[in-house]
């Protein structure tokens, strides 16, 4: 989440004017995260989010992320729903963007997950992939090996500015993934972005899953993958090896992986701390800057990457 595009009140108001959502009360940017603008809204109904689409976000895409997560409510998964205006369409526009509105979840996000945490991640996001398996509507995942190459290819000239001798790290990353790359796992829709910033707890109890705008077609193993760098490091950077088993044992409750899936998953582990390493670089490197705007250091996944380069089993993660 950030803000890219202002709005003025205003303007605003005579777009809420298309939904039965109450009068407009007050509305503040929200200032976290990298793709779209997003704004909390106070109506005299309650709250709820307003999204513009960005220019990384194809507006063509929208109809699967918002047909995913009605799809998903439909199936008993948790997640935010897309409010639809008086003539029944999710998607406006404002301000020059594609937008919509959306259902506010309660919750709070954990800043220091713990084991247990990691253990219900585990079973959302295994019943994640469950409930997704008869959704009709497919999405390439344009951050899979092709779009890694395109964003390298557009940071691999000051790469070694972040950090000396990162550049040939990388291309030696990127060979080796390519060509080891798993093609035939059992797949289908992922959510390729479970960071704990999108998982709501309430108290003990996991409340929802937000923010599916990398959700696509891909490995389901690959999304485990990407859950055990995202919530199993600590803020030193070591692994935590307790937290990895209970996300792992939580997701085969609901989904037992293959033997072929959980044999893939250092490589497959090392893919997605790549993948974050590319995306962070970019925009750290070319993003725009402002108050509203939060650049990631891409630091942070440097290092899970070089963790990952030592794994030697799937046992060291917790199996």
């Amino acid at each position: 989440m950030a803000v890219y595009t202002d709005i003025t009140e205003a303007e605003l108001g005579t777009f809420l004017g298309q939904y039965d959502i109450g009068e407009l009360m007050s509305y503040k940017g929200i200032a976290e995260g990298t793709e779209n603008s997003n704004f909390l809204l106070h109506t005299s109904k309650g709250p709820y989010f307003l999204t513009l689409y960005e220019k990384r976000v194809d507006a063509a895409d929208l109809p699967f992320f918002l047909g995913l997560m009605e799809h998903l409510a439909r199936k008993g998964v948790t997640c935010p729903q897309p409010v639809h205006r008086r003539d029944r369409e999710v998607i406006g526009e404002l301000a020059g963007r594609p937008c919509a509105v959306i259902t506010f979840l309660e919750g709070m996000w954990p800043r220091r997950p713990t084991v247990q945490h990691c253990r219900k991640v585990g079973r959302a996001l295994a019943s994640m992939h469950v409930a997704g398996e008869d959704f009709t509507l497919t999405r390439r995942n344009a951050l899979s090996l092709d779009g890694w190459r395109s964003l390298w290819d557009q940071s691999r000239e000051r790469a070694d500015e972040v950090e000396k001798g990162l550049g040939a790290e990388i291309e030696a990353d990127l060979a080796e993934i390519a060509a080891a790359w798993p093609a035939d796992l059992p797949n289908g829709v992922i959510h390729a972005d479970l960071f704990p910033d999108n998982v709501f707890f309430l108290g003990d109890a996991l409340s929802g899953l937000i923010d599916f705008y990398f959700a696509c077609n891909d490995l389901y193993a690959y999304d485990v993958a990407i859950c055990l760098n995202a919530w199993c490091f600590e803020k030193d950077f070591s692994f935590n090896v307790t937290k990895a088993a209970a996300l792992l044992s939580g997701y085969q409750q609901v989904r037992p992986m293959s033997p072929d899936e959980t044999s893939a998953l250092p490589l497959l582990a090392r893919a997605a701390a790549l993948r974050f390493t590319l995306t962070r670089l970019y925009d750290w490197l070319n993003g725009p800057d402002g108050d509203l705007i939060q650049k990631r250091d891409p630091a942070e996944f440097i290092r899970r990457l070089r963790f990952h380069r030592t794994i030697q089993s799937p046992q060291e993660y917790g199996l």
